[in-house]
């Protein structure tokens, strides 16, 4: 597979790679940075070494901002040749737009070679489920060797969400918030990078504010003198090509005055590979970065996603909406039923699915009307037509960005790429809603999502707020039964296994991702996985279709030969303390790696969950046994276990229970998580000896 450096676009954020040069390099600077710049033998484990990464971004009155990125990479092994031969940018052509200035090959012999213009291709972008007709330019750089370099320079104007009115010039590059400017700085890397530059030029009385997060870089900040300073760029405003590679490389080329303007710049040397850890949060959470933005504060930004809906009448309520509306909610007087009806309508048969519906992507919401004539959307989408069908049944509503799966900070750069619904109860309080992620849910609002930031779209504005944590309670996953085990080692009983929230939520994915015709063969399958000689006798389970109570799956079963017998010995565990699911959508927490001692960063799980097994085991007559000693319990407030053998006669009670609390934890809260999930492991392996 190559190696792709592309500027994705995406529902977050105007997300820049920093691929960009503040001034170009000579061949002869560059031939001398790649000799002293080392090989393979000093960047181990390394493919490729990235020798300077810098941007220039220069920023107009209306927020439009030309950008330009300049990179040189060199090659440490031939496995990162062969992800070099081919370059892309990606780029949405509603909102921006990409030219390719210059790529040059430095070999290690000392030549150097200009890849021709032709050898850059445009072409549709990969793309599944959201089909906006985002674009990419592929760089057919060719072969490379180990201690071979390749040079990018590339520019960019625009932002990543079209606009409501079309046009061929400029103005459908401005930013949605129109006159503001952010951005979002990753100053991490997958490769060694000796140097990453960040430069940008704001007009004087646009304030810029901006914070770096998680690590140090070097500042500086600059007031040229407004009829002498220029940045160089490789096309003028008018965006005209220079003609050709060495005009675009001359000093002259492409300058532009740049009036009344302050200079700021950021930079880091010598970044080396972010190392992630298994189940960590997301590293734009932890890893250094730079946030960037000239709007005021989140109210402003609230402000301005509510007024752009509401003129382009995002949430209109039509006939059509309002006939919907009465027929889902005919004879129906309960506030919630109400609500959970309407979002369920719009989770269940609103298709996921984004096109190119014209002008409105980005920010702007569709219309409902056309949601509902469509029947599919992305996100967004879902959001609004639930919006206006609240409205439409007397709510008020309105919607709602948040960011799936990760942090949003204080500063006002849009860290958004997820859209969701807020209705206001009788009692005053707002309530979220979102129909993208409760398809065969029964919460209203997915606790996959819970300690996650979210800004309302209302009059007068909000403030960037939190989701709560849900209790591990609501996300119960009860495990009961009864069993016996005969004096040949046969094991025969029955269990249930009942669940609510998300753990509910994962019960029924095991059915509806599946054909109806397959859903009689999963116990089956499960089964096997503890023995191929289990033998099913009856199975029963709740309709997975059915939200209108918890998820339940009941089990009568045998299994010959279940416990090992000797002489005067029997050893077996319990099928329930043993968990008979242990995949990971059942029980991913059991996947987690507890070899980590210790973390570095915070992690996190689905969601908080409470585990309760309970099995009552009627021993085979004979035998008898010394109740075994329980793992240590461990209880603190990330997590907490439990576990406890009963014996009473012959009926051996076997009782567990693993509470997770939350779903995103501090590096500190893994000690306490480990350890309970430990002693979980450790029961689940415990055996119970029987003697005559």
């Amino acid at each position: 597979m190559r190696r792709r450096f592309s500027l994705l676009v995406s529902a977050a954020a105007l997300l820049i790679a920093c691929v960009t040069g503040a001034t170009a390099q000579t061949p002869d600077r560059n031939l001398a940075l790649l000799r002293a710049a080392g090989g393979a033998d000093m960047y181990p484990n390394a493919q490729q070494l990235v020798i300077y990464d810098s941007t220039d971004v220069d920023v107009k009155e209306t927020g439009l901002s030309y950008v330009r990125m300049h990179r040189f990479t060199k090659v440490l092994t031939a496995a990162g040749a062969k992800e070099m031969r081919g370059i892309s940018f990606g780029y949405d052509p509603l909102s921006a737009a990409v030219d390719v200035l210059l790529v040059r090959v430095y070999r290690k012999d000392g030549r150097v070679e200009t890849v021709p213009r032709e050898r850059v291709i445009d072409y549709p972008a990969p793309a599944r489920a959201i089909y906006w007709g985002a674009r990419e330019k592929l760089v057919d750089v060719g072969r490379l060797e180990p201690g071979d370099a390749v040079e990018t320079l590339v520019f960019r104007k625009g932002f990543t969400y079209a606009l409501l009115a079309e046009g061929d010039d400029d103005s459908r590059f401005i930013p949605p918030m129109k006159g503001h400017f952010y951005d979002i700085v990753e100053f991490w890397s997958s490769l060694p990078m000796l140097e990453k530059v960040y430069r940008i030029a704001v007009p004087r009385d646009k304030p810029l504010q901006y914070e770096v997060y998680n690590g140090e870089l070097g500042s500086a900040v600059h007031f040229p003198p407004e009829k002498n300073y220029r940045v160089k760029v490789d096309v003028n405003p008018a965006g005209a090509q220079a003609k050709t590679d060495e005009d675009a490389l001359h000093p002259t080329a492409g300058l532009y005055t740049v009036p009344d303007k302050v200079v700021h710049t950021f930079w880091k040397k010598n970044i080396t590979p972010f190392a992630e850890e298994r189940n960590m949060v997301a590293a734009s959470d932890v890893a250094p970065k730079l946030l960037l933005s000239t709007s005021p504060d989140w109210y402003a930004k609230s402000v301005w996603f509510n007024k752009v809906n509401e003129d382009f009448k995002s949430f209109e309520v039509t006939p059509e909406i309002q006939a919907v509306t009465d027929r889902l909610l005919k004879g129906v007087t309960d506030e919630l039923k109400k609500i959970s009806i309407l979002n369920h309508w719009a989770a269940e048969e609103i298709r996921y699915s984004g096109i190119s519906m014209g002008p409105g992507e980005g920010y702007t919401l569709h219309p409902g009307s056309m949601t509902l004539l469509d029947r599919c959307g992305v996100c967004k989408d879902k959001a609004g037509i639930l919006v206006a069908m609240l409205r439409a049944a007397g709510f008020e509503s309105y919607p709602a960005m948040t960011m799936a799966g990760s942090r949003i900070d204080r500063i006002p750069a849009d860290q958004f790429n997820h859209s969701v619904a807020a209705v206001k109860r009788k009692n005053g309080a707002w309530m979220l809603l979102d129909p993208t992620w409760i398809p065969g849910v029964r919460e209203m609002w997915s606790s996959a999502e819970q300690q996650q930031e979210f800004l309302l779209g209302i009059p007068g504005g909000a403030d960037i707020m939190t989701t709560p944590v849900s209790p591990a309670e609501n996300h119960y996953w009860k495990l009961n039964g009864s069993s016996r085990l005969d004096d040949e080692g046969t094991l025969e009983g029955e269990f249930t296994l009942e669940a609510d929230g998300q753990s509910d939520a994962n019960i029924r994915r095991a059915f509806t991702r599946s054909y109806q015709s397959s859903w009689k063969e999963y116990l089956p399958r499960v089964m096997y996985e503890v023995s191929p000689r289990a033998e099913i006798l009856e199975q029963t389970m709740v309709d997975p279709g059915d939200l209108s109570q918890p998820m339940r799956l009941r089990v009568k079963y045998r299994i010959p030969g279940y416990a090992v017998v000797g002489t005067d010995k029997i050893r077996f565990v319990p099928l329930l303390a043993r968990n008979p699911f242990t995949d990971g959508v059942m029980s991913a927490e059991l996947a987690l790696d507890t070899s980590i001692a210790v973390r570095k960063y915070g992690f996190r799980t689905r969601c908080s969950k409470l585990v309760e097994v309970s099995e009552k085991v009627t021993l085979p007559s004979g035998w008898t046994v010394a109740a075994p000693a329980a793992p240590a319990a461990v209880k603190s407030p990330a997590a907490a276990f439990e576990a406890a053998y009963t014996l009473a006669g012959k009926t051996l009670t076997v009782r567990a229970t693993h509470r997770m609390e939350k779903r995103l934890y501090d590096a500190g809260d893994w000690p306490a998580f480990r350890a309970a999930l430990t002693s979980r492991l450790s029961f689940m392996a415990q055996p119970v000896l029987l003697s005559r």
